[in-house]
């Protein structure tokens, strides 16, 4: 039997060599000055304020601490990946091949984290996850470190909070992939051992959803709260929707992990987000001074506050700085991953370290209220603070 290479699979192998060839041959290129950063992020679409709060962090960083670190000189590269993990898996192949990059980073959505995955196992290179949040990210690659979030580090304690405070019935409202399937797994985990009792359980799209007939069904189902989950950015569409279903005269509490009250997007939520509560590892008014020079340093930069996703961003630049400090500026994977491993310091969202044994972050997470500020801006104002916390999701498998 013949074997017949079309273009389009010669194309693959070559490219499947290309990216060995860059795991043999990129020890020379690390000798080098400059120490390059893939940075591969939503610019575009539905996730867009993701890329772009990541992307702003990492350039007021860097105007902060130089451009310049145990002697080399670090170049940030930029692609959009509009949160398509095809488009991340390519991105990757030609920032790893073409760029010779040291290090990837970003990643909006865990599927751009996922696709990326391999590629740093097959290259040995860093990749620096600043976003997406589902708990086995990291596992995926022995090359895989996080400083973002997993969403069972918050879904857990907005549940046990719930349960305690006299919540007895809730209704779910998920994206529908693999971090809203964490948050509900945990929170469900959590609430139901409390005592507590879901009475009605949905999954919305990723892309593009059209809340207003799930939200009927929330309004029919009467529970004491909803427990929300959606992506940073999507958390604005919702509330509109959610005030156009007449939900915020139902009595229906509106909790959940912080996404859907990010900072980015909260003073246009209006009326409806006041009273929220919800338990998250960033707001923009935690009382530290490390966080007031943050946001204040941000928003003169910007124009708007910081959200959680500018911390994972700002986090993650400083770990790739700390990191290549302890190396003396040696570059490649195993000597960056090493050096990551236990590293602890204090983020403008407190305390935060990375765990040596999962590569992941550790944290606090802090129950939030959104309240009106003295200059009239809404703000999710923390009253109870619960960590550090690792990630419960690993537990939980383990």
């Amino acid at each position: 039997m013949m074997f017949v290479r079309t273009p389009r699979l010669s194309r693959r192998l070559a490219l499947g060599s290309l990216i060995g060839a860059a795991a043999l041959v990129s020890v020379p290129a690390f000798a080098e000055d400059t120490v390059k950063i893939g940075l591969i992020v939503p610019m575009t679409g539905g996730q867009a304020s993701t890329g772009k709060q990541i992307d702003n962090a990492i350039k007021l960083y860097m105007q902060q601490n130089g451009d310049t670190v145990a002697g080399k000189k670090i170049e940030v590269i930029l692609k959009d990946d509009a949160a398509l993990p095809d488009n991340t898996k390519r991105l990757t192949q030609e920032l790893i091949v073409n760029d010779k990059v040291n290090v990837i980073a970003g990643f909006g959505v865990t599927p751009a984290a996922l696709a990326a995955a391999p590629l740093a196992t097959q290259a040995k290179v860093l990749e620096v996850v600043m976003a997406a949040g589902t708990s086995i990210i990291t596992e995926k690659s022995p090359y895989i470190t996080r400083t973002s979030f997993t969403l069972p580090q918050s879904s857990t304690v907005i549940a046990d909070w719930a349960v305690k405070n006299g919540i007895q019935t809730v209704a779910t409202l998920t994206s529908d992939y693999a971090p809203g399937n964490d948050a509900l797994a945990s929170f469900k985990e959590h609430f139901e051992g409390g005592g507590g009792k879901i009475v009605e359980e949905i999954k919305v799209p990723l892309a593009n959803p059209d809340f207003a007939p799930f939200l009927q069904r929330m309004k029919d189902a009467k529970p004491d709260a909803m427990f929300v989950f959606v992506p940073a950015g999507q958390g604005g569409n919702f509330m509109k929707q959610y005030v156009e279903r007449g939900l915020d005269k139902s009595g229906i509490k509106v909790i959940g992990p912080g996404d859907v009250m990010d900072d980015d997007l909260l003073n246009n939520m209006g009326e409806a987000a006041e009273g929220v509560v919800t338990a998250h590892i960033y707001s923009a008014a935690h009382p530290s001074q490390k966080n007031k020079d943050f946001v204040a340093a941000y928003q003169k930069a910007y124009g708007v506050r910081p959200g959680f996703m500018a911390v994972g961003g700002y986090d993650g630049i400083h770990l790739i700085y700390e990191a290549l400090k302890k190396t003396g500026g040696k570059a490649d994977g195993d000597s960056l991953i090493a050096a990551v491993k236990g590293m602890a310091w204090e983020s403008p969202r407190g305390p935060i370290s990375i765990d040596p044994e999962t590569r992941d972050i550790v944290q606090n997470v802090y129950i939030r209220k959104v309240q009106k500020g003295a200059d009239g801006q809404l703000y999710n104002v923390e009253f109870a603070t619960f960590g550090p916390i690792k990630d419960p999701g690993k537990a939980t498998k383990k």
